[in-house]
């Protein structure tokens, strides 16, 4: 799957399955065109990705958070080879790894005050992900800020409520990552 692939596809359908282990088998059943993995490890992540290519659906794998899976170039690698569509991660040197190795990349932001916020224009300036992911979910004034940028942002975190969910689509989100199952259906 492409980036214009998966844009195209969070357009129709803008909220994205966040699961960890035991939210899979319901993911992939959801009509969430993407799963971000926020809890894979080095023995199930090959069959997660093959899942989600079942499934049709765009899985990317929280790196910060994997286990037995290095932060390195060899773990992007072996993402690569078992299928994942893209990482998740909040360190540059991993975004601007799996890049080169061909995969999508979603930087996650904590915008935890207006210092943070500027660092991260810079930030995206010399990573260039695909996507960046601002937490929480609910900064719709931090969203509106990049939303306008070259880079489609994607709002998670503390989104509760289709309220917050719609509040952060049209504050310039092009989708909401939520864990919350019951919002996956909008």
């Amino acid at each position: 799957m492409t980036v214009q692939d998966l844009n195209n596809r969070l357009m129709a359908r803008p909220v994205i399955a966040a699961v960890r282990e035991d939210g899979m088998q319901k993911a992939l059943a959801s009509p969430a065109a993407a799963i971000f993995c926020l809890r894979a490890d080095l023995l199930t992540v090959g069959e997660w990705c093959r899942a989600a290519k079942k499934a049709g659906k765009a899985l990317f794998v929280h790196l910060d958070l994997a286990d037995g899976i290095g932060r390195d170039r060899t773990g992007i690698a072996y993402l690569a080879r078992q299928g994942a569509d893209g990482i998740i991660s909040t360190r540059n040197q991993l975004i601007k790894a799996a890049r080169d190795e061909g995969l999508m990349t979603v930087q996650r932001f904590f915008a935890l005050d207006s210092q943070g916020v500027e660092a991260m224009a810079e930030t995206l300036a010399q990573t260039s992900p695909d996507f960046v992911e601002i937490m929480p979910g609910v900064a719709c004034k931090i969203i509106g800020r990049f939303a306008g940028g070259r880079t489609p942002v994607i709002a998670g975190g503390l989104i509760e409520t289709p309220e917050e969910a719609r509040a952060a689509l049209d504050a310039g989100a092009m989708a909401v990552s939520t864990g919350r199952r019951a919002l996956w259906d909008l």
